[in-house]
């Protein structure tokens, strides 16, 4: 069966939003009861023995020799009963809080690239601390950017300090949400200690809790590991915020069509859900994916391609059947510079996504398939995600916004220029782009013939330039230097 877009419309607290379907409703249910027969018939082998007590005290069937849990229906239906429609991104300033899907589209960071594209040489090279700072600090002042999801590794981090090496330049230069997760238990309770002492005191951390956290517990296909299913219970089990994201590959760790991608994430998707619910009913969740099609020319991994939009979409229809809030790394791109492929890719995958009912993107500043962070690459996608979030304001209805009084006033041949209605609406209409270029082609030459690159490193660059304002103040970072002995500077310096 071809399965083609469907306008359908749904209802979010009182607001009617219409979205773009690949599937009916009936097709939507029977992807949620095919998932049910994998989890009862087939089952996930999971690797975690905390998680694997926490399934069997419920009422899932487990086998401790072979690792296998199979989940009879009636325990995942009670378990979706304290699915909760919200989730909220706390920052370490309250003014960037944000919740999905009420504030959506919210746009994050893609993350933990191991390498940079240097800003001075133009040439890749692992990312180190320093460069965490400065990305910090660029998506601080970013409009387009909701959440700071630590987009690299860091390749100078002392030993022992892998996790504080990223965590500390990133709260330290940016008072938005600060997102990432942590290799093993200690590096999360290191993390958890810099949040305390950041807030004054473990209480009153607690009461706002401004990292959040995100791990990939579920390895595809049906698999739960060890370290990361570990820490999404300990946070759980404490009321931290924490969430998982779901990343099957058709042709590769998912059979090779769109549906069998989609059922098979669907199906993991619900038993990591059905863990956090059983951990703590009610603990707000996101239905994030990664799903892809491999190129099977090669095997190599494709991110960029219009089928992970495709199965992003669908994923976000089933997340409307959940009632919980969706979204995932959409938007990412192949290509290794900023060229016509990497804006195509972006572009495409996000508009989609955001009229296919998608909450969260993952989306920014990544080149090479989540391998390279480029500072141009996330000016050029604050743009994008500035343009997504005019397509979700739309149209604003209203008699006076026809301004028919107006149109008979100038009249037929005249000219709205100079009237004081094109002055006071001349900032909130439309878009005014800093990176697109809207010359003629003389002007554009005179100027230097300067490519969005060109721009956007331009526009990173200025930014850069000036003093960050929102850096902790010397006792406070006194205090964590003195707790984290031999930690790395986290400053941001222009480039």
């Amino acid at each position: 069966m071809l399965l083609m877009p469907v306008k359908t419309t749904s209802v979010w607290k009182g607001k009617t939003m219409q979205f773009a379907y690949f599937l009916k409703q009936s097709e939507v249910e029977r992807v949620h009861e095919a998932s049910l027969e994998l989890l009862e018939n087939v089952g996930l082998l999971v690797r975690n023995e905390v998680a694997r007590e926490i399934f069997a005290k419920h009422g899932c069937m487990v086998d401790n020799q072979t690792t296998l849990v199979k989940f009879p229906p009636k325990v995942v239906e009670e378990c979706r009963q304290s699915f909760v429609p919200t989730y909220t991104f706390t920052a370490r300033d309250p003014q960037f809080d944000r919740t999905i899907p009420d504030d959506r589209p919210i746009v994050v960071t893609g993350s933990s690239a191991p390498d940079i594209i240097d800003p001075k040489t133009g040439e890749e090279r692992r990312a180190i601390s320093d460069d965490i700072a400065n990305i910090a600090y660029l998506i601080n002042e970013l409009p387009g950017f909701d959440v700071f999801s630590i987009s690299t590794l860091a390749n100078d981090a002392p030993k022992g300090q892998f996790s504080i090496s990223r965590f500390y330049p990133a709260l330290k230069n940016c008072r938005k949400p600060i997102r990432s997760n942590t290799p093993n238990m200690q590096d999360l309770l290191d993390v958890l200690e810099l949040g305390a002492i950041i807030a004054g005191s473990r209480e009153a951390y607690m009461d706002r809790p401004f990292i959040n956290h995100h791990y990939c517990p579920v390895v595809s296909p049906l698999t739960m590991d060890v370290e990361s299913t570990e820490a999404v219970i300990y946070l759980a089990e404490r009321g931290l915020p924490v969430y998982g994201t779901i990343v099957p590959n058709a042709g590769l760790t998912a059979p090779l069509t769109l549906m069998a991608g989609l059922t098979i994430g669907n199906t993991e998707f619900l038993a990591l859900a059905t863990l956090l619910q059983m951990i703590r009913p009610g603990a707000p969740m996101i239905y994030a994916v990664l799903s892809t099609v491999a190129d099977m020319r090669n095997g190599n991994y494709a991110p960029g391609a219009i089928e992970t939009d495709m199965l992003q979409m669908a994923h976000s229809q089933m997340a409307q059947f959940y009632n919980v809030p969706s979204g995932g790394y959409i938007g990412l791109t192949n290509a290794q510079t900023n060229d016509a492929q990497s804006g195509y890719e972006t572009g495409m995958n996000t508009t989609g996504a955001l009229l296919g009912g998608t909450d969260m993107f993952n989306m920014g500043g990544l080149l090479g398939s989540l391998m390279t962070f480029d500072f141009a690459k996330a000016v050029i996608d604050n743009e994008i995600a500035i343009m997504l979030k005019r397509m979700k304001r739309g149209f604003e209805f209203s008699e006076e916004n026809m301004c028919l009084d107006l149109i008979s006033k100038i009249g037929p041949g005249g000219s709205f220029i100079e009237e004081m209605h094109t002055l006071q609406h001349m900032r909130d209409t439309a878009i005014l782009p800093r990176v697109a270029s809207r010359s003629m082609r003389t002007t554009w030459e005179t100027r230097g013939r300067l490519t969005a690159q060109d721009y956007a490193m331009a526009e990173a660059r200025k930014i850069l330039s000036k003093p960050n304002p929102v850096v902790f103040d010397k006792e406070l970072d006194a205090k964590i230097r003195s707790r984290f002995k031999g930690l790395v500077a986290g400053d941001a310096r222009p480039i």
